[in-house]
């Protein structure tokens, strides 16, 4: 065979996979030049070597490159929704039913067709939850148009996602915005689906406002929704049902607070809190509020209890402080009385008497066995020693007092 169609064959055999090279059997201290026995063709120990190194090389490169990951969330928006597009990061999920200034990490702008995009490599590797929301506000024409970060015109969606993930938000067919999730993530879109069955759960509670309508919902979707939590397998959206159901603002507390006492399902979910999720604010927090919830729910009949006593003790003791307060006046007053009393003498003080009982001086004359001329002496000194300067007065002073 010519060297041309030697090195002709040596370049073809160079397009073949690399394992081909790595599987020859070349003796080990020799170094071999290309040649061509039987149809086959081997390269020297260095050649090998250097391919292989080169493909390692690349493999690991690409497996840096994937362990650190890249997220891209993509969507459509209609136009007239608004412009900005807001990327939040949630650490508390009783943070969730608002949007709040202090949990947005990024914002874009929709292009002519209302598409957007966030793309990094930022975000924590684990899944934690996120928030998308656009605002519609037009705050030229409103001053001040947010309160807590939320107006009117404000669309939003939750999910769970983590570093690596691709989602893609697309409208409905109807046109809806953040309605579809399209993920390489199978939690992404869990926060959706319970959204649905929340809505389907507050339609039978507002069939009949009723305690026993109430009760029975209550055990029924307190149920659905836990066992519907477990079969998704994640814990954060576990977390979304428990924020709705325990939320003290629901006509579902009082049922939680029982439930709490009754259901394991509570400390489950810690456990698994606490193994997908350790040392994460989700967990912490769920932790703290389990323990003070079970306090409350163990309490609550004994505490009952205890404030009945006491509002009993209470009313008690003010009757009998107002009893004695009446007391302490109608003493106080014959107290007074009798110091009026002890500055008139004998006579006057009958004269006194007299005038109390709505007697004419003629009728105080005869019933004492004085002269008309008496009395009016006499009551000149009372207006005196009590100053005043009419019976009415005189009336008044001892009145009072009684």
């Amino acid at each position: 065979m010519t060297d041309k169609g030697g090195n002709k064959m040596a370049n073809k055999t160079l397009k073949q996979p690399i394992f081909k090279f790595l599987l020859i059997d070349v003796p080990i201290g020799r170094n071999f030049t290309p040649f061509v026995t039987q149809n086959l063709y081997f390269y020297s120990v260095f050649d090998a070597y250097y391919m292989s190194t080169k493909t390692l090389f690349f493999l690991l490169f690409f497996i840096i490159l994937k362990s650190q990951g890249q997220y891209r969330f993509d969507g459509q928006i209609n136009l007239d929704e608004g412009k900005t597009v807001y990327l939040s990061y949630i650490e508390d999920y009783r943070k969730l039913s608002r949007i709040y200034i202090d949990q947005i990490i990024r914002k874009t702008e929709v292009d002519s067709l209302g598409r957007f995009s966030f793309k990094g490599t930022n975000l924590p590797e684990e899944n934690r939850i996120y928030r998308l929301h656009l605002d519609g506000c037009d705050v030229e024409s409103k001053p001040n148009p947010h309160i807590l970060g939320v107006c009117d015109f404000s669309q939003s969606v939750l999910f769970i996602a983590n570093n690596s993930d691709t989602l893609n938000f697309s409208k409905s067919p109807n046109g809806q915005t953040f309605c579809q999730i399209a993920s390489t993530n199978p939690s992404s879109d869990d926060l959706l689906q319970i959204e649905s069955l929340k809505e389907e759960m507050i339609v039978d509670f507002n069939d009949f406002n009723s305690e026993a309508n109430r009760k029975i919902n209550s055990e029924k979707w307190f149920t659905s929704l836990q066992e519907f939590g477990l079969r998704l397998n994640e814990p954060l959206a576990e977390l979304f049902i428990y924020d709705f159901l325990s939320d003290r603002r629901n006509e579902t507390y009082s049922y939680y607070l029982k439930d709490l006492n009754d259901n394991l399902y509570y400390d489950h979910l810690l456990e698994r809190l606490k193994k997908g999720y350790p040392e994460t604010a989700y967990t912490q927090l769920y932790e703290n509020e389990i323990h003070l919830d079970e306090q409350i729910a163990s309490g609550k009949d004994t505490a009952i209890f205890t404030w009945k006593w006491i509002l009993a003790f209470i009313l008690a003791l003010s009757l009998l402080l107002n009893l004695y307060l009446l007391f302490q006046r109608k003493r106080s007053r014959e107290i007074i009385k009798k110091g009026i009393l002890e500055k008139l003498t004998f006579q006057e003080q009958k004269i006194v008497h007299e005038i109390l009982k709505e007697k004419t001086n003629k009728e105080i004359a005869t019933d004492l066995f004085i002269s008309v001329s008496t009395v009016k002496t006499h009551i000149n000194n009372l207006y005196k020693k009590l100053n005043v300067s009419k019976r009415e007065d005189i009336k008044g002073l001892f009145e009072n007092q009684n």
